[in-house]
């Protein structure tokens, strides 16, 4: 009658087969990781995109009923319009113009998060949307795009005719407060408002002089393009603008111009 195996050769067998078997479980899984990593990046994006075309089209709405851009949130207004000391909605003297955050209580956005504040689809603390409005002079009219019935003040002509409002650039070689740069660099010299999510790292610590640094400088200069995974560089910032004569032509519609 044949001899049967040990229980201890048995035992080793299966050992080794289950060490195997988990094997090529973590090689399929790290397989897998990389992918679905860039699928929730990817929905993220998306939906980060939405809530900004979403607060896009909300601005432009309260520019149509009250013939003005609102002026950006500050750190501690809880969502609200912050606007300097003797500044309100008459004179659009608002505390901060181009390093403030979306106004979201104030719009009637949600969701918000307790503070008041809209968020993008990273959803942290450092994840609030920013924005920034022009608050220059036209035709003598001083900040005409954010006190009320200012740009109908400073008439179409002139709106057309102003040399620059805000910048965006493709890159942030050779931007300044004063604009992009060489002229392949610009993308626009005539954004009315600019919105801006830092995206997953948050604008945490943006390289020095690089892409997101210039998004943070609060001047007026914008960078925005295709996401950058280079780890000196990094680039996830999401960007959108809305030009000045979209703004014009939703108060044209709305009877507020000329």
């Amino acid at each position: 009658m044949p001899s049967r195996p040990s229980t201890e050769r048995t035992h080793g067998y299966s050992l080794l087969e289950l060490a195997l078997v988990l094997l090529v479980l973590a090689v399929l899984a790290s397989g897998l990781a990389m992918p679905l990593a860039a699928q929730v990046a990817q929905k993220r994006g998306e939906e980060t995109r939405r809530r900004l075309d979403e607060a896009r089209d909300v601005v432009l709405a309260f520019a149509a009923t009250h013939g003005r851009l609102p002026c950006p949130a500050s750190d501690a207004s809880r969502g609200e319009e912050s606007f300097e000391a003797a500044g309100d909605a008459s004179n659009g003297r608002c505390a901060h113009f181009t390093d403030g955050f979306l106004p979201g209580a104030a719009l009637g956005l949600s969701p918000l998060d307790a503070e008041g504040y809209v968020r993008d689809a990273w959803d942290s603390p450092r994840n609030r949307i920013r924005y920034a409005v022009y608050g220059g002079t036209v035709n003598a009219v001083a900040q005409a795009l954010t006190r009320t019935n200012g740009m109908q003040a400073a008439t179409l002509p002139a709106l057309g005719a102003q040399s620059r409002y805000l910048f965006v650039c493709a890159s942030a070689a050779g931007a300044t407060a004063g604009g992009c740069g060489p002229a392949a660099n610009q993308l626009t010299r005539r954004a009315a408002f600019v919105l801006l999510s830092t995206g997953a790292n948050g604008a945490l610590v943006p390289a020095a002089g690089g892409d997101e640094a210039r998004n943070l400088e609060g001047d007026g200069t914008f960078v925005t393009h295709d996401a950058s995974g280079d780890p000196a560089r990094p680039f996830d910032d999401v960007v959108q603008w809305v030009p000045v004569h979209l703004v014009v032509h939703r108060l044209i519609t709305a009877g507020r111009l000329p």
